[in-house]
């Protein structure tokens, strides 16, 4: 999925410019969407890029855009650079940068259902609903402005609901039990906890204790990871983790990963 990750040499810094953020844990100054960050240099690369938790950037180092910058920058807008092209074209090309990114981002849990084997019974609609997004980020500036993404994920939402529920049936994972769908898991002490094949989509497991927990084929799409501790936690076979998530966490060299990932440089300092 070499395609769906960020290549910032092919960008134009966008997210640098698109995105605001604001002072906080994350981020060591506020700035406004639309406005360059202070760190972006002339050649669209940051100057602190080595440094960049060093300086309270933390936000910085867990993002990551799915291609979309690359995509935006070399196919939607053909290479126009928003410095030199017009007003009017750098603000359509920050306006549809966020929705290339959620778009990419639906392609990358697409690319990945199609991967696994127990939900084969749904793989001809996952394939064609993978082409039809893809054909979707290489609309207009115009098409994708006007797109309406909440209704296209719910679309997808489906179908990865659907996949999920067959992947975790062959894990063995029945019951409510397992079932921690949006649960409110912030600061939880699951040190060792059983969790294989569990559904934790869009649960908060910020600042969560998850050391060497066995997670072994769960479904973590949308799953808050922030500060949780995957040190020596067992992560093979779970799906639907994306590297955003993983960045956001704290891990170590003992904890175990599905091949879809790697692991974040991060962990090892």
């Amino acid at each position: 999925m070499i395609e769906l990750r960020g290549d910032c040499g092919s960008c134009f810094g966008l997210c640098c410019v698109a995105l605001p953020f604001t002072a906080s844990a994350d981020f060591a100054r506020d700035k406004p969407a639309g406005t360059p960050c202070p760190n972006l240099r002339e050649d669209h690369r940051c100057g602190i890029h080595a440094r960049l938790r060093d300086k309270g950037f933390n936000g910085c180092t867990v993002y990551d855009c799915f291609g979309a910058g690359q995509k935006v920058s070399q196919v939607t807008f053909g290479g126009r650079d928003w410095r030199t092209g017009s007003r009017e074209d750098a603000g359509r090309m920050f306006d549809v940068f966020p929705v290339v990114r959620q778009l990419h981002e639906l392609l990358w849990y697409l690319t990945e259902a199609l991967t696994l084997p127990a939900a084969r019974s749904v793989h001809a609609d996952l394939r064609r609903l993978r082409e039809r997004t893809e054909a979707l980020t290489r609309g207009t500036a115009e098409e994708l402005a006007a797109l309406d993404v909440p209704a296209h994920r719910e679309e997808a939402n489906v179908l990865l609901l659907r996949t999920s529920e067959l992947v975790r049936a062959g894990a063995g994972a029945k019951g409510r039990k397992k079932n921690r769908r949006g649960a409110d898991l912030m600061g939880a002490r699951l040190k060792g906890a059983d969790l294989r094949g569990a559904t934790l989509r869009g649960a908060y497991l910020i600042a969560a204790d998850l050391t060497g927990a066995d997670l072994r084929g769960a479904d973590l799409i949308g799953a808050d990871l922030r500060d949780a501790d995957l040190t020596d936690a067992d992560l093979t076979g779970a799906f639907f983790l994306t590297q955003p998530q993983l960045n956001a966490a704290r891990g170590s060299s003992g904890t175990r990963l599905p091949d879809s990932v790697t692991r974040p440089a991060h962990w090892a300092a």
